[in-house]
């Protein structure tokens, strides 16, 4: 009998006898796209699978009907197009081939969907997908960060504008893939001017579009001088353990609250 979680290790026939109407599908997100000269164009991508898949390990260690689909790697990076080794789709590529894969996940018993995303440039179209899934198929959908928000640390001041290759990210590969990191190339591009701004920024109450050359052209929005291992290990473990709570919640989540729709709209 196998103890796997990767949904597409199992034969069909496996699949449909193995899931049901309560089963927490995981499908992350990542992308392939410039780091900076310091880390790996898979980092987003790498984040997301690794924490995705230690998450449902442990969330079936505990009893958890939860499983996994292979990560997405090519999604909506256009704000890094003017940078060598990124690739990207269009937003409508992405839409259609998500709209398309939680079809299929309607076709199994499964009828819980968790987009676990590591990609920042992804947030607005899955939160547009989740709604289109739940209305087109009557999928649950759920969408989830692959990390928690850093805490408190020793780091460098990002000024809360570390979003792409800083502290944070670059401290997590040095944990997962440090052969991946060459901090002798890492330079800080912290965009200060913007934390002038009291209503306007990446997580305020006012966002904006942007590209990520509108503010450097080293690919890095924070500071990664400073990471370290120990740092993204904590990171990693933090964002494990959230994560397998949120899933246990997902799991009995009901919006309706146990009533009907007719009853709930009433």
């Amino acid at each position: 009998m196998t103890t796997t979680r990767k949904l597409a290790e199992l034969s069909g026939n496996a699949a449909a006898a193995a899931l049901s109407p309560i089963s927490v599908i995981v499908l992350p997100t990542g992308a392939i796209e410039y780091h900076g000269p310091h880390l790996p164009l898979l980092t987003d991508y790498l984040i997301a699978d690794s924490v995705a898949n230690a998450a449902v390990d442990a969330a079936a260690a505990q009893g958890l009907d939860v499983w996994i689909l292979p990560t997405i790697a090519y999604t909506k990076s256009d704000e890094h197009h003017w940078a060598p080794g990124t690739m990207w789709i269009s937003w409508d590529t992405l839409m259609q081939t998500v709209v398309e894969l939680g079809n299929s996940i309607a076709a199994t018993p499964a009828k819980k969907l968790v987009f676990f995303n590591g990609h920042g440039g992804n947030l607005a179209l899955l939160q547009v997908a989740c709604r289109e899934l739940r209305r087109r198929f009557g999928l649950q959908t759920f969408l989830m960060g692959a990390t928690v928000p850093p805490g408190d640390h020793d780091g460098p001041e990002e000024l809360g504008l570390g979003i792409h290759a800083g502290h944070a990210e670059t401290s997590l590969v040095q944990h997962l893939r440090p052969e991946l990191v060459d901090l002798a190339v890492a330079e800080p591009s912290v965009p200060a001017h913007l934390a002038e701004y009291e209503h306007i920024g990446f997580r305020k109450r006012v966002t904006f579009g942007w590209l990520s050359n509108d503010f450097a052209t080293n690919g890095t929005l924070g500071d990664p001088t400073g990471a370290n291992a120990a740092y993204g290990e904590q990171l990693f473990d933090a964002s494990v353990t959230d994560a397998v709570a949120a899933f246990a919640e997902i799991a009995r989540f009901d919006a309706a609250g146990g009533a009907t729709p007719a009853e709930a709209a009433s």
